[in-house]
């Protein structure tokens, strides 16, 4: 294939970048291009007023290049700004947590890069990976620097199930492919192709002060629809979740 477009929203320090860029070099020349800072739950925002930096960072053989934008931003820049032509595939990812789930997946930055593919009209893949323990030391685990090998074998896992999805053509038959993948996950894990769960949240944001507020969300959700057939179920149950989506259609 063509060249990949690597992008995130967890931005250049992410730990799941450079295993996962170096793996996904197995179906092809990977370019990656990322924010130059974290940038979650940002949805598909979209840079309007102010100017993007963009920067080339190259270190112990890695080279990608950074954008002072959102993911969204990263993602149109480097199909249509950086270089010559644009890439085959664009894959957003790993995420450090599910994005699963409808309020959770429409608020990340990370399934917002891969939409910008597709509105690009390029195949695009969003992977997400978490836990469905406690997030907090779950995460504390995962940014470690003693994570790396385990990162490494995730990237390895993700990268031949794309590879698989794309033998299969799924990509091309759809809009976005969003993958929710247990951090211990190896090649036996089941795939399950899923639905994306109706599920909503109450409060994100506590007051600190007077005309303050910080966003804390604690892991509140609410249900609208069972759960049956859907992302978050999958993650219940342990396994990997491949849900195709189709951008905006009414119903009627």
């Amino acid at each position: 294939m063509g060249w990949i477009l690597l992008t995130n929203d967890d931005g250049i320090h992410s730990p799941a970048l450079r295993p996962f860029a170096r793996e996904l070099g197995e179906l092809g020349e990977v370019r990656v291009v990322v924010p130059d800072r974290e940038r979650s739950w940002v949805g598909k925002a979209i840079t309007r007023y102010d100017d993007i930096a963009v920067d080339k960072v190259s270190e112990d053989g890695f080279t990608a290049w950074t954008t002072s934008g959102f993911p969204a931003d990263t993602a149109q820049i480097g199909i249509h700004g950086l270089f010559e032509g644009p890439p085959e595939l664009v894959v957003s990812g790993i995420n450090l947590g599910y994005n699963h789930g409808a309020a959770f997946l429409m608020s990340s930055g990370t399934v917002g890069a891969a939409t910008e593919g597709w509105i690009s009209g390029i195949p695009a893949v969003a992977v997400s990976t978490g836990t469905m323990t406690d997030w907090h030391e779950w995460r504390g685990m995962a940014i470690d620097a003693g994570s790396q090998s385990k990162w490494r074998t995730l990237s390895g896992v993700t990268t031949r199930l794309i590879g698989d999805l794309l033998e299969d053509g799924l990509p091309a038959r759809c809009d976005v492919v969003t993958i929710n993948i247990p951090f211990e996950a190896t090649d036996r894990t089941e795939r399950r192709y899923t639905t994306v769960a109706r599920v909503g949240y109450d409060r994100l944001f506590e007051r600190i002060s007077d005309g303050v507020f910080r966003h804390s969300y604690t892991g509140g959700m609410r249900t609208i629809d069972p759960l049956d057939g859907s992302d978050i179920e999958a993650a219940h149950d342990g396994v990997i979740s491949i849900t195709p989506l189709r951008m905006p259609e009414a119903v009627l």
